[in-house]
């Protein structure tokens, strides 16, 4: 889950006491069905990693591509795994629409992630059909492993593996009312999951969807992602936890 900038500090940490609540008592997290990671503001992790335990992992939204210097207003992999945390977002289409990353960057902060021992949340995505929607998905998925290559290439040359998580966002979804298609969804992603499963530098990486995901999603698109990278629409601590109870029931039936 990732906060973005929709938080103040205090609600921050309000927020992550409760999701801290529901981790310890959901079965699917207690029973390992489900991995949690919050993602809050850079002033916000300190009280994020107090408020949510060992029990939920913690990021940050975006790291630099150096691990120190003169670099005024960023943040290094180097001090954020210092402070504890475990994944760091990279590549997410609002830095590249508003901030202008490029491919090159995207590639040098998943190295400098890996380097860290950080795991990168790695976001890609398509534009859409004329820019204007959801369009083929063997298309779409062409892309996103061409974005997942380049985004991975330095850290390869330079010897840096790791587990990844491929956070796959269509930019026309982000920010809509719903999320793509359910079968758009599992059609992009099932390809995804067999490229990442080709990685040997990267073993145990997993693909997720993002992009309007919301409760009601994994139970139509679980056989084909390994979860959901949520944003506003678990601001609502209850649909977390409802989007858990899908985890969990979708773990149990495939134990039956």
């Amino acid at each position: 889950m990732s906060l973005k900038m929709y938080f103040s500090h205090a609600r921050t940490v309000e927020w992550c006491r409760a999701v801290s609540a529901i981790a310890r008592r959901h079965p699917a997290v207690q029973g390992g069905a489900a991995e949690l990671f919050v993602i809050p503001t850079f002033p916000s992790i300190p009280a994020a990693l107090d408020a949510l335990g060992a029990g939920v992992a913690v990021g940050a939204q975006d790291l630099a591509t150096a691990d120190a210097g003169p670099f005024t207003g960023e943040v290094s992999g180097a001090e954020l795994a210092e402070l504890g945390c475990r994944v760091v977002e990279v590549g997410h289409a609002e830095r590249r629409s508003l901030f202008g990353e490029t491919d090159e960057i995207v590639r040098a902060k998943t190295e400098a992630a890996l380097r860290n021992g950080l795991t990168p949340v790695l976001c890609v995505g398509e534009d859409g059909a004329g820019g204007a929607g959801e369009g083929d998905p063997i298309a779409a998925a062409r892309e996103c492993v061409r974005q997942i290559d380049d985004a991975l290439a330095s850290a390869r040359t330079a010897g840096h593996g790791g587990r990844v998580i491929v956070a796959y966002e269509p930019r026309w979804a982000i920010g809509a009312p719903a999320p793509a298609g359910p079968e758009h969804i599992r059609a992009v992603c099932s390809r995804l999951r067999e490229h990442v499963s080709r990685l040997p530098d990267f073993a145990g990486s997993a693909v997720i969807y993002g992009g309007s995901a919301q409760p009601g999603l994994l139970s139509d698109v679980g056989d084909d992602v390994d979860g959901l990278f949520l944003g506003r629409f678990a601001h609502d601590p209850s649909a977390l936890e409802a989007i858990l109870d899908e985890a969990y029931a979708l773990t149990t039936a495939g134990a039956r």
